[in-house]
């Protein structure tokens, strides 16, 4: 990671926890309030049509062609999606000499476009697996960064909660069709707002995260242990921001609510019902629930950002030990680089956690062409998201089309290139798309396979 910060103030921006829409719709991280229903991402149809930054358009009028593929799901034969078999090559062999070499060239450059100290990359195919770590995990100490090391994943956290929510259903225990209030009293519009909508997130409940009275506390004092209620509280106080399943709008509650919503129907901590469905299935001895603590299991990763109050544009933060449960069903987790692999084909193929109805459920909830479904986003064909908090990004991606798992960990959640609201470091050239650093290799990591994630950049 470079010494300097670029020349302009630092802003305090809130990052959070961006996700695939916020990929999909090119929304800033540091972006706030909802906008009008045009403008890509902040807010979409009842349909939860894909934005209009993924859709070409020009003033000529569209052709009846450009018409039919716009409406072609993003996920095309879901079923041999869900049936297909992970091959014996996929965990026991290295992939291809040359292609190994491509995609470490790949890495090494994306890498250093990056506001990153170091990362750590897996890309598993049918042919084979390959993982790697570059750079430094503590550039204080000059500590390298390991295969194997943990990190804050983010909202990936909410493929996983979203994959409970599906499993309960799918045993009859609820259903997304519920209104939230049989859950969780007193959120506006409680008796008409489902499961459904807020998984997806179109419920029209606003994110705690835009609302000053938690960023002005969280930012001077990154130590401050929220309660979920008192997340909800801030949340349900902006709300509604519109009525349920009218627009698309990203909101951190909605995953809180969910988890509220778990706890209930289970009558355990929502961490046992991670465990239960999806840690222990899946066998993700490395991926762990930290509750209310700031420590992370070794080894770990120092993570920088240019958030809070002490961040300047000469010096970022170190955010390792910031406490997390701000974020709770929304983005506590933390895994390394193996896990996510195992997880990602699970989220895409829903093998070993989910029953097929309820996978193809899930697969066919994705607006068309793209877009975010039941805790989980699309687009061309791959199914996955991204996580950040500050100090760490996270991207974990399945490609539907050639059974092909990406995984990208960093150490820094500070964009690179031409970033009109993210602030950027000082001999950052400026001559690339604004992007977060996972984003970008995973682009790159893509790239070289042949189906490249097309996401806008970050402002």
């Amino acid at each position: 990671m470079r010494d300097r910060l670029k020349g302009r103030p630092s802003r305090r921006c809130f990052a959070a926890i961006v996700v695939l829409a916020t990929a999909l719709t090119g929304v800033s991280a540091c972006s706030s309030g909802t906008t009008a229903a045009s403008t890509p991402g902040t807010a979409v149809t009842a349909a939860n049509t894909a934005p209009t930054s993924e859709v070409s358009s020009s003033s000529s009028a569209t052709t009846s062609s450009s018409t039919e593929a716009a409406e072609q799901p993003c996920v095309g034969d879901v079923d041999q999606v869900i049936t297909r078999r992970p091959t014996t090559q996929m965990t026991s062999s290295a992939l291809p000499e040359v292609l190994v070499d491509r995609l470490d060239a790949a890495a090494r450059t994306s890498l250093a476009q990056a506001m990153a100290p170091g990362a750590v990359v897996g890309v598993q195919t049918p042919a084979g697996t390959w993982t790697k770590a570059y750079g430094k995990a503590d550039p204080k100490t000059g500590a390298p960064m390991t295969v194997g090391v943990h990190t804050r994943i983010g909202s990936i956290t909410k493929t996983f909660v979203g994959t409970v929510i599906l499993r309960l259903a799918q045993q009859g225990a609820l259903s997304l069709d519920d209104p939230i209030d049989r859950y969780v009293p007193g959120v506006p519009n409680g008796d008409r707002v489902t499961l459904r909508q807020l998984a997806n997130m179109t419920s029209g409940v606003a994110s705690y995260t835009r609302s000053t009275t938690f960023t002005n506390t969280y930012f001077a004092k990154p130590q401050t242990v929220f309660a979920p209620q008192r997340l909800l509280e801030i949340g349900i106080s902006k709300s509604p921001l519109f009525k349920p399943g009218a627009k698309f709008d990203y909101s951190n509650t909605n995953t809180i609510l969910l988890g509220m919503a778990i706890e209930k129907v289970t009558g355990h901590p929502v961490e046992q019902a991670l465990q239960k469905y999806v840690l222990g299935p899946l066998k993700l001895t490395h991926t762990s629930w930290p509750g209310q603590s700031s420590a992370l299991p070794e080894p770990y990763a120092q993570g920088f950002t240019l958030q809070g109050d002490l961040a300047t544009p000469d010096s970022p933060s170190n955010a390792t030990h910031w406490n997390p449960a701000w974020t709770w069903t929304a983005g506590e987790l933390i895994s390394t680089i193996d896990d996510l692999l195992v997880f990602g084909r699970a989220l895409g193929t829903g093998q070993g956690v989910l029953g097929a109805t309820s996978q193809r459920e899930r697969l066919t909830s994705f607006p068309a062409p793209a877009g975010y479904g039941i805790g989980v986003g699309c687009v061309d064909g791959w199914t996955g998201h991204t996580g950040e908090l500050p100090g760490y990004n996270t991207a974990l991606f399945y490609d539907t089309t050639t059974d092909t798992t990406l995984a990208v960990q960093t150490n820094s959640d500070i964009a690179s290139g031409s970033c009109k609201e993210s602030p950027t470091l000082t001999d950052d050239p400026g001559d690339l798309v604004c992007s977060s650093p996972a984003t970008r290799i995973l682009v790159a990591l893509s790239t070289v396979l042949g189906h490249t994630v097309h996401p806008p950049g970050q402002r």
